[in-house]
């Protein structure tokens, strides 16, 4: 759902987690796998980010029997900016869909505006956003859909689709 890599959208999952066992009266720590569990994410990818989002100060860590995570500031003092800039360059130009040496060479190309204005929403949005609309909230389960049931939306509602 993210615009960005796969191992941003880990470390969102990730803080996300942290987040929604947050209490700031006692320190709850998950590890990597607990958190890999819930998310279905793959452990080791889980174990890397977490070592990251320590070495920056967002996840406090103890090692061992007993050890885990937790988040080392309150879910709303936490942006997802401050998480994905870990993993992203997100002041970076957009990509020309162009190529390369199209745009900042001469003309900028149809899109140039608009990608640009993405760009900016986009990183406001996370900028403003934090992890505090995780706090208590806890998933659904998560299970297969029942036979002939659908999940969300079906396309074939969207006008001039049969």
């Amino acid at each position: 759902m993210t615009p960005y890599g796969k191992t941003a959208q880990t470390a969102i999952a990730a803080v996300s987690r942290l987040a929604e066992v947050y209490d700031p009266n006692k320190r709850v720590k998950l590890n990597s796998a607990e958190i890999a569990e819930n998310r279905l994410l793959p452990q080791p990818v889980v174990a890397k980010v977490l070592t990251i989002l320590s070495q920056a100060g967002i996840v406090h860590g103890s090692p061992g029997p007993g050890g885990g995570y937790w988040l080392a500031r309150a879910p709303e003092a936490v942006t997802l900016y401050d998480v994905v800039a870990l993993f992203e360059r997100l002041e970076d130009n957009v990509s020309c869909p162009f190529g390369p040496d199209y745009c900042g060479h001469g003309p900028h190309c149809p899109m140039h505006s608009d990608l640009i204005k993405v760009r900016e929403q986009i990183v406001t949005f996370l900028k403003t956003s934090t992890f505090a609309r995780f706090v208590g909230w806890v998933p659904a389960p998560l299970e297969p859909p029942k036979a002939g049931t659908k999940r969300g939306k079906s396309l074939d509602i969207l006008p001039g689709r049969k």
